[in-house]
C-alpha cells in the first residue's frame, strides 16, 4: 500500500471538540482541515478513523488489507446482514442477489417507461402553480416512487416511502459515541425501529405472496433468484438489504436531483446552457454529485492486518470511515471544489464509493436523476430559485438540501 508521510505531527486536540451537530450542519470546515492536518485521523465523537482524501479514500475502499464493515449506528439499524457491511460468500450472495436488476442492459429495457410517468404526474400537480417546493413535491417523490414499484412495493403511499428513509436516515447517523464506547444518544434509535417495524407489517404480507407467486419485482428476485427449486431465501436474511434500499437507494437520487439543481441556480449562465441543451443534464448530475455526494460518510472498512496508511499505524481491527463526500473536495484533485463547474474536466469522484462495495446501482440512480430533470426543464424551462426562502443542506452521513423553493411564470 501507498504510506503518505508527514514531516510533523500536528496538534490534534481540536478535534475533541467536533460535534455531530457541527458535521450534520456544515461538514466542510472541520474536513477541509482534516485534509490539509491529518487526511486520516481518529475523530473522538465517530469513536473512529476519519479518511478524508480522495486518494486515501480510494486506497482502502480497494485494498486487500481492509474490507468491508458496517459503522456501529448503521449496524444497530439495519442489523445483519446488510449488503453494505459484510464480506465473502454473504457478500457474494447478496450482491448475485441485487445486481441483475440494476445491469445496464436491464434498466435500459425498463427505466423510460418506470420513471418518465412518474415524473410527469408529480409536475402535472405543480405546473400551473408557479411555485413549489421541489425536495418534498418533485425530488424526493420522483425518487421514492420509481424505486419503491421497482421494488414491488406499489400499494405504498410515496409520503410513507419518505417518511421511512427519513427515519431509518436520522437513526443510521446517530453516530455520536462516548469515551466508553456507547452511543451518545440511545434514544436516536426508536424511531427508526418504529419504521422498521411498519415496513415489516407492510412487506410480510407481499413476501408471502412471492414465495407462493412470484412476479418481477425486484423483491421477489431476491427471494427467488439462485435459489434451488422450491426455496426461498429467508425473509430475516433479506430484510437488512431491504432497509439499506428503503434508505440510501431510495432518497439519494432524490437528493442528487435537488443538489445538481442548487448548483445549477448558483450558476445561471450553466443552467440556462443545460435547459436549452438537455444532453448536458448528465454532466450536470456528475458534477452535482461530486459537490454535494449525498452518500457524504455513510461507508466504512475496518483493517484486516497490521497496516501503515499516510503515516499512520493501524492494528488490525481498525475501523475507517471513508469520507467520500470529503474526497470529492480534495483540492488536491479538483480546482475549487467549493464551486459547482458543469464544465470541470470530467474527473472520475467517489460519490458512489469504490471498490467491490461501491455502488450496485449507480446507472439506474442516474437514469433517474437525468429522466426527472429533462421532464423538469421540459416541464418548466423557466424555472428560478425563490430568493427569498433559503436553501440549507443537512447531513453527515448522507446530505442533500432540506428544501428547495422555486417560482416560474405559469
Amino acid at each position: 500500500m501507498t504510506t503518505l508521510n508527514h514531516t510533523a505531527t500536528p496538534d490534534l486536540s481540536w478535534l475533541n471538540d467536533v460535534t455531530m451537530t457541527e458535521l450534520e450542519r456544515n461538514p466542510y470546515r472541520t474536513y477541509e482541515r482534516l485534509r490539509a492536518e491529518a487526511p486520516l485521523a481518529y475523530v473522538p465523537v465517530l469513536g473512529s478513523y476519519v479518511a478524508s482524501t480522495a486518494e486515501i479514500c480510494r486506497e482502502i475502499a480497494t485494498s486487500p488489507d481492509f474490507e468491508a464493515v458496517i459503522t456501529p449506528a448503521g449496524g444497530r439499524t439495519f442489523g445483519h446482514p446488510a449488503i453494505i457491511g459484510v464480506n465473502g460468500d454473504v457478500h457474494t450472495d447478496l450482491r448475485g442477489m441485487v445486481e441483475p436488476a440494476l445491469q445496464p442492459i436491464e434498466v435500459d429495457r425498463y427505466v423510460e417507461d418506470l420513471v418518465r410517468p412518474i415524473a410527469r404526474r408529480h409536475l402535472e400537480r405543480i405546473e400551473n402553480d408557479g411555485r413549489a417546493e421541489l425536495v418534498s413535491q418533485y425530488c424526493e417523490p420522483v425518487s421514492v416512487r420509481s424505486l419503491g414499484d421497482l421494488l414491488g412495493l406499489t400499494d405504498v403511499h410515496s409520503d410513507t416511502l419518505r417518511d421511512w428513509f427519513a427515519k431509518l436516515s436520522r437513526s443510521f447517523t446517530n453516530a455520536a459515541m462516548t469515551e466508553d464506547g456507547e452511543f451518545a444518544n440511545p434514544e436516536g434509535f426508536v424511531e427508526g425501529d418504529q419504521a422498521k417495524a411498519e415496513i415489516q407489517a407492510a412487506v410480510d404480507p407481499l413476501i408471502d405472496r412471492w414465495i407462493t407467486h412470484p412476479d418481477d419485482s425486484a423483491i421477489s428476485h431476491w427471494l427467488h433468484d439462485g435459489m434451488p427449486p422450491g426455496r426461498t431465501r429467508e425473509r430475516e436474511y433479506i430484510y437488512p438489504t431491504i432497509y439499506v434500499y428503503l434508505l440510501g437507494a431510495m432518497q439519494e437520487p432524490g437528493h442528487g436531483i435537488a443538489s445538481t439543481l442548487v448548483g445549477l441556480f448558483g450558476e445561471p449562465e450553466q443552467m440556462e446552457q443545460v435547459v436549452d441543451d438537455p444532453t448536458l443534464i448528465p454532466r450536470a448530475i456528475s458534477e452535482g454529485m461530486r459537490w454535494t455526494s449525498p452518500i457524504w460518510s455513510a461507508t466504512a472498512r475496518i483493517s484486516t492486518r497490521p497496516v501503515t496508511v499516510a503515516g499512520i499505524d493501524l492494528p488490525a481491527g481498525t475501523p475507517v470511515i471513508l469520507s467520500y463526500g470529503s474526497a470529492n473536495h480534495d483540492t488536491g484533485r479538483y480546482d475549487a471544489p467549493t464551486r459547482f463547474d458543469l464544465h470541470r474536466p470530467p474527473l472520475p469522484h467517489l460519490a458512489f464509493g469504490a471498490g467491490n462495495h461501491a455502488c450496485a446501482g449507480i446507472y439506474y440512480a442516474n437514469h433517474v436523476m437525468r429522466i426527472a430533470l429533462e421532464e423538469l426543464f421540459e416541464s418548466v424551462p423557466n424555472l428560478e430559485r425563490d430568493t427569498g426562502a433559503d436553501v440549507e443542506f443537512w447531513g453527515w452521513g448522507f446530505r442533500g438540501p432540506t428544501s428547495l423553493h422555486v417560482t416560474w411564470e405559469v
